[in-house]
């Protein structure tokens, strides 16, 4: 039987790269001056236009956010990271959690219901998986560092 309890670091990896994979998308998109990431919805030269910046600057921003969650999250595994106060790491992972559920949400909620943006049932499946595997990565780092009481 698997022990539901223990910490594991896999997830931290994969929400690594995934963090990763955003930061690349956005990294191109921020290239090409355009909104949106790479096999999403188009975003259209109205809404680019309208956007409260340029849409350069916005996807530089949103590749330097995908490179700090990598950082964050492969922090959770590291003797480095866990040199970060547990408490404080924990606020940071739950601001994250809000961000990226939100995002994922979005998705979830486009996909599966239809909201307008244009997400496909492929993306919902995958916000669905982002969210788990963000929540696994949280939970697996609370497991690895909380003190035992003797």
């Amino acid at each position: 039987m698997v022990d539901s309890d223990r910490p594991r670091r896999w997830p931290a990896y994969a929400v690594t790269v995934l963090f990763l994979g955003y930061a690349a998308g956005k990294a191109a998109f921020a290239l090409q001056a355009r909104l949106g990431f790479p096999g999403g919805p188009p975003v259209s030269a109205a809404e680019t236009g309208s956007y409260f910046m340029d849409a350069a600057t916005a996807q530089w921003f949103a590749t330097a956010s995908g490179l700090v969650g990598a950082c964050v999250a492969i922090a959770t595994v590291t003797a480095l990271g866990r040199r970060v106060p547990r408490t404080l790491m924990l606020l940071v992972l739950a601001g994250m959690l809000l961000a990226v559920g939100g995002g994922a949400g979005i998705m979830i909620l486009d996909a599966f219901v239809g909201i307008g943006v244009g997400w496909q049932w492929y993306h919902g499946v995958l916000g669905i998986l982002v969210i788990a595997l963000f929540l696994e990565m949280i939970r697996s780092y609370a497991t690895a560092t909380r003190r035992v009481a003797h």
